[in-house]
């Protein structure tokens, strides 16, 4: 049993009513997590009260937020971030794709995973749903290194059987053949899930899409995921690949791969059929918008998603986007619906908590274990403490409410700024420096 004392940040209700945000704020809030589960939460006197002789770990020298939560982040493309001035399918062929390859070398995969996994654990990110490898070699190598730091991903094997560089092409049965053997090493196994994942409809012919569809099938409660909508020469290039369907998200739909247990990336161009359809199968999706800047891609129309009933929540879409960290992508996300000006939507800080935090939580089906420092909740939490003299530090210290304390770390916080993490009450990070307390299974 351990007793915190903290400021505590968090958001456990709805962000979106018209009066409201769903921002919980406590300046100095007692905690009491025992085997990794928030068992008490109130005020600090009164929880101390109830453990007089229990060991205090105060935190009031930082901000305690739950661990952040990354729905959309691919692991090969970890050492591309930053190659600017493309858009999506140039991107691919020049950046993204020909690194991808590189991953067949199971030494190289190893050093990417390690890399990849540094960088989720250093932005605070806790749990993430991440796009995997085309090679099983190197999901293995992802899956064992986030076992490590006992990190909740959920992931898999990418598929392809069209478009894309005969390297990362492999035939429908293979990929199912390659799918269900990782998925019974690994799904289920510690906190790994794992996710069916086509790269995209227009790499991905209706053979395997139906190959999808088995794996999904054959692996109980395995999660699905891809991408939709992100580029209009995608979207155009679909439509001519898929004469039949009648939009892009009917490319997944009608091989029944869309239910509660999918997340599908970007959307940033959807019609209204599709987000009808998305609302109906209980599909959430990632919005990612520092990677929808830097490709050109488009302004995402949260408004939309939410006036259908879409679930939505962050992603940072690692390489494409600019960077790990999900306050980068809150404060994008606010950029963009301030760019849409009346069709945005207003992005207050607690807000964009929640996309980061509990919205993520919800997509992935753990809003009953993470998102939140509520009772009964697994304690995923992040420390910041911005270091001296630091604009954060300076902003945080002279921040006339939590609100704005909140505003300013969305608006200036990044890996320096998260001095501790902890996943399921381990501490995996202190003072910026991460330390595996797992060992593969």
């Amino acid at each position: 049993m351990t007793l915190y004392r903290a400021r505590v940040l968090d958001t456990p209700d709805d962000a979106w009513p018209d009066d409201g945000d769903g921002l919980r704020a406590g300046d100095d809030v007692g905690l009491v997590v025992d085997d990794g589960v928030i068992t008490e939460r109130g005020p600090f006197a009164d929880v101390r009260a109830t453990h007089p002789g229990e060991a205090v770990i105060d935190l009031r020298d930082g901000w305690l937020l739950p661990g952040l939560v990354d729905t959309h982040v691919h692991y090969p493309q970890v050492r591309v971030i930053g190659a600017l001035g493309m858009p999506l399918l140039e991107w691919l062929d020049r950046c993204a794709l020909p690194e991808e390859q590189r991953l067949a070398a199971p030494a190289y995969a190893a050093e990417v995973a390690s890399e990849f996994v540094g960088s989720l654990v250093a932005a605070g990110t806790t749990t993430a749903l991440v796009f995997g490898s085309h090679y099983p070699g190197a999901v293995d190598a992802l899956f064992t290194e986030a076992a490590r730091f006992g990190l909740r991903v959920t992931s898999g094997l990418v598929v392809s059987d069209r478009v894309l560089p005969e390297p990362l092409l492999v035939t429908p049965e293979q990929a199912h053949a390659d799918a269900v053997a990782l998925a019974q090493r690994w799904h289920g196994t510690g906190r790994a899930r794992y996710a069916v994942t086509p790269r995209f409809s227009l790499s991905a012919g209706d053979a395997m899409l139906e190959s999808c569809g088995g794996v999904l099938a054959d692996v109980p409660d395995a999660w699905f995921t891809s991408h939709v909508n992100e580029n209009p020469a995608e979207v155009a290039e679909v439509a001519r690949l898929f004469p039949d369907c009648d939009h892009y998200v009917d490319s997944y739909d009608r091989f029944g791969l869309l239910s509660q247990r999918a997340v599908l990336a970007h959307d940033v161009h959807p019609m209204d059929a599709e987000l009808a359809c998305l609302a109906a199968r209980g599909t959430a999706v990632a919005h990612c918008p520092s990677s929808n800047s830097a490709l050109g891609s488009g302004l995402f129309p949260l408004r939309r998603h939410l006036e259908h009933g879409v679930q939505v929540a962050l992603g940072s879409d690692v390489g494409a986007g600019t960077g790990f960290s999900m306050f980068k992508e809150g404060l994008h996300a606010y950029f963009v619906q301030g760019l849409l000006g009346a069709d945005g939507v207003a992005l207050t800080p607690g807000r964009l908590l929640h996309l980061a935090t509990r919205a993520g939580a919800l997509a992935l089906g753990l809003g009953d274990e993470v998102g939140d420092l509520s009772v009964g909740r697994q304690f995923d939490a992040v420390c910041l403490r911005p270091p001296g003299g630091t604009a954060l530090d300076i902003g945080l210290r002279h921040a006339d409410s939590p609100e704005e304390a909140l505003g300013k770390i969305f608006a200036l916080a990044g890996d320096a700024d998260v001095a501790d993490v902890w996943v399921g009450g381990d501490q995996i990070s202190s003072g910026g420096l991460s330390r595996p307390l797992r060992r593969p299974a």
